[in-house]
Order: C-alpha cells, then sequence, then structure tokens
C-alpha cells in the first residue's frame, strides 16, 4: 500500500491506518522514505556519472550474469 500512499490514491481511512503503522514502524518508514527517494531520482532525469571502477564493476557483473544465462 506504500506506492498507493505515495500516489494519494488511499481513502482517507487507510492513509490514516497507514501512517498510523508507520508512527510504530521503522522498517516501513524507512522503505516509505527510499520509495519517495527513488521516484524523486527517476523523475528529475538527472544523469549520475559512476566512478570508473563501479562502472567497471557494474560491467564485469552484468556480463557474467548473462554468461550463466539471465
Amino acid at each position: 500500500m506504500l506506492d498507493e500512499l505515495i500516489e494519494g490514491s488511499v481513502s482517507a481511512e487507510m492513509r490514516k491506518q497507514l501512517e498510523e503503522h508507520l508512527g510504530g514502524c521503522a522498517h516501513c518508514t524507512v522503505t516509505l522514505n527510499t520509495t519517495r527517494k527513488t521516484i524523486e531520482v527517476y523523475r528529475s532525469n538527472e544523469l549520475y556519472a559512476l566512478p570508473k571502477s563501479v562502472r567497471d564493476r557494474l560491467h564485469a557483473a552484468i556480463v557474467a550474469r548473462c554468461k550463466n544465462g539471465c
């Protein structure tokens, strides 16, 4: 229901229940905040340069995964 909460498509009663739960659940609060931030970054369309070492490791991991059958 976190996606619906973020989108604002939950009923007032469900929103109240979710907010009460979030008040006492650190795991769900972190998940909600991370999801919101991910959506924000995605929507901004900003490109972030990866350090060469990270890019090389990512490329190697993708190639290895594909060799083992994606």
